[in-house]
Formats: structure tokens, C-alpha cells, sequence
């Protein structure tokens, strides 16, 4: 079975939300070790938490302002839909073991986190939790 069509089944999942969780694991940590990967899915987990919103929701906020969302892949202007099989079963993987709450929060219960070659202004007033891969993170 080709590659794409593995990834577009596996890619159209029931639950939405498990989707958009896996969607930013693959496009904000595909690269990262796994713990980055878990870490950046407890982010938007602990953002769920605490705001009272899906993860669609806390996934998607601002995305229709470019470059100006939570999530940078979300409004890049780059396609969303995933190319590399095997990033994005692992992505659905850890937004499913992540999702059910029963995994210790290595993120240090951050709700923010941003790329270790940038410096945005808000990290200033937060409490930096973790350095995992190339993200640094905070609540």
C-alpha cells in the first residue's frame, strides 16, 4: 500500500479533536525528541485545562491572523495536512496517550513554550518549567 494512502486514512480520524492535537505534535515537534513531542502535547493539553476550551480550539486561536496565532503552523500559510507517515502516526500516538490525562506532565505543567533561537516578550513575565529538544517552557 503507497505511502499516502496509509497517511490519509490514518490522517482522517473520528475524534476531531484527537486530530487537532496530533496536528500541532507533528507540525510544532515532528522533529524534536519524543519527550519534546509529549511536552509540546501536554502544552496544549494544560491550555485546555485551564482555559475550559477543546483543543481545537486552544490549537487554532488567532489562526486567521498570519503569523500572529498560538501555534505557528496554524497560521504560516503552509498546508496543514501531514506528509510523513510514520511523524504522524506517532503525533496521533502521543495526542491519544496525552488526551486521557494519565501521563506525568514532564512539560512542568507549562501552557506556553516557544523555539530556543527566539526570545518573545511574554516569556519574561512567565516561569520557565523545562528545556526539552529546542523548546523552552513555561506557565
Amino acid at each position: 500500500m503507497p505511502a499516502a494512502t496509509t497517511l490519509t486514512t490514518t490522517a482522517t480520524l473520528a475524534d476531531p479533536q484527537i486530530k487537532c492535537l496530533a496536528q500541532a505534535v507533528y507540525f510544532e515537534a515532528r522533529g524534536e525528541p519524543f519527550s519534546g513531542q509529549i511536552a509540546v502535547a501536554q502544552v496544549v493539553h494544560n491550555r485546555v485545562a485551564t482555559r475550559d476550551k477543546s483543543y481545537c480550539d486552544v490549537v487554532f486561536e488567532g489562526s486567521h491572523r498570519r503569523n500572529a496565532c498560538q501555534f505557528s503552523f496554524a497560521c504560516d500559510g503552509k498546508s496543514d495536512v501531514a506528509t510523513e507517515v510514520l511523524a504522524w502516526n506517532q503525533s496521533v500516538s502521543i495526542a491519544n496517550i496525552v488526551r486521557t490525562g494519565n501521563l506525568r506532565d514532564i512539560s512542568g505543567m507549562a501552557t506556553h513554550y516557544h523555539a530556543n533561537y527566539v526570545s518573545p516578550k511574554w516569556s519574561k513575565k512567565l516561569v520557565k518549567t523545562a528545556t526539552i529538544g529546542n523548546h523552552i517552557f513555561y506557565r
